[in-house]
């Protein structure tokens, strides 16, 4: 038996309802409760094993490509006989096999152990697009960064359909994000009338200021879409993402099943099945902002303002795109030796292909549609 068969086996055996509690599932809202959600997560997951072997696969992908051969580039992860070039293939025979072949893996290797909690089998929530997102617009590309300054940042994004538990190909994957300093393409300054605006002291939008204004419409730094490949992965090119008041460091994601694409390559959207938000590591973000440029965010020495951590984050954001057991933290380990070579973020979505989300914006509440 190929690993192809096994793995779509073992992620329908997701069970996460009776294994933890249902209120730090849905909204951990601590930090100590953050903790438990992970470890009771992990332990949730039947289909980590194979998930494990999945992650690996695409790591060590990456790593070829990185190094300079691409022997792995084509080839297609769900296939039989991709993994016969890693070695997972010829001793996961059975399930069983690769059960044990993935405990093997986990126990050994504390990097698998600890980065399989994104990449599973179950529905991604909807959460706010947010007041920045362009209707129109965003470029068709992979390499997303433009000019803009900061840490290299790889994101390996996939997309799993949770009715078939099967990668989706050739779907559009929308994203954008914030530069080094906090700032939005197209969105330089507030509005005139709040230049001097403090961020709101109390009630669901405690931390955060009013929406600054698209005052330039042709820029388009940290956006871009990209179709997955036959794998059911994109693959974008930019900056780690710096925060702004209110908001823990974020990246903006939609998923669109239709779309058009113009003469400027750009698209407007058909269909739209899903509106997210992905996180990092609270510890890896104290890291990063000691780094140039981050480390001049001009809000970072002010009273009252400075970073917001994950579960600090306003509008009950975060803890909303943890809804159904999903966790929206990037997986992420490092291009190089050190920090400063870059690093690269896997993230895995779930979605429901027979879906059609209206994205709309309330700027009193972190949910999606």
């Amino acid at each position: 038996m190929k690993l192809t068969t096994t793995f779509t086996a073992i992620l329908g055996t997701v069970a996460l309802s009776s294994t933890f509690p249902s209120k730090v599932a849905s909204h951990p809202e601590t930090k100590e409760e953050l903790a438990r959600f992970f470890d009771a997560q992990s332990a949730a997951y039947h289909c980590a094993p194979a998930i494990a072997a999945y992650t690996v696969a695409r790591k060590r992908s990456w790593a070829q490509k990185v190094l300079g051969g691409d022997a792995l580039q084509n080839k297609n992860l769900f296939v039989d006989g991709y993994f016969d070039d890693m070695g997972l293939d010829s001793q996961a025979s059975t399930i069983e096999a690769l059960k044990e072949k993935g405990k093997r893996i986990m126990a050994c290797d504390p990097v698998v152990e600890t980065k399989i909690r994104n990449s599973t089998c179950v529905l991604a929530p909807e959460v706010t697009q947010g007041p920045y997102y362009h209707t129109e617009g965003h470029p068709i590309r992979s390499n997303i960064a433009e000019w803009e300054l900061g840490l290299h940042f790889q994101m390996d994004i996939g997309v799993i359909d949770i009715e078939t538990c099967e990668p989706v190909p050739n779907i559009l994957v929308d994203i954008w994000h914030a530069n080094a300093t906090g700032h939005y393409a197209g969105h330089p300054d507030p509005a005139p009338h709040l230049v001097n605006e403090e961020p709101a002291k109390s009630g669901p939008r405690k931390g955060l200021l009013s929406a600054f204004p698209r005052t330039v419409q042709e820029d388009t730094w940290l956006r871009g879409a990209l179709p997955t490949d036959s794998n059911g992965i994109v693959q974008f090119t930019s900056i780690f993402p710096g925060y702004y008041t209110g908001r823990a460091t974020h990246v903006h994601v939609k998923v669109h099943n239709e779309w058009t694409v113009l003469p400027n390559q750009t698209f407007t959207s058909g269909n739209l099945v899903h509106t997210g938000q992905f996180f990092v590591d609270d510890k890896l973000n104290e890291q990063i902002d000691k780094l140039w440029p981050y480390s001049l965010n001009p809000i970072r020495d002010l009273p009252g303002r400075g970073r917001t951590r994950n579960w600090e984050d306003s509008l009950n954001i975060y803890q909303d795109a943890h809804e159904g057991g999903y966790v929206p933290t990037f997986d992420i380990e490092k291009l190089g030796g050190v920090l400063t070579d870059g690093l690269i973020g896997y993230a895995t979505i779930g979605i429901n292909m027979s879906a059609s989300v209206e994205a709309v914006w309330n700027p009193n509440s972190g949910k999606g549609a």
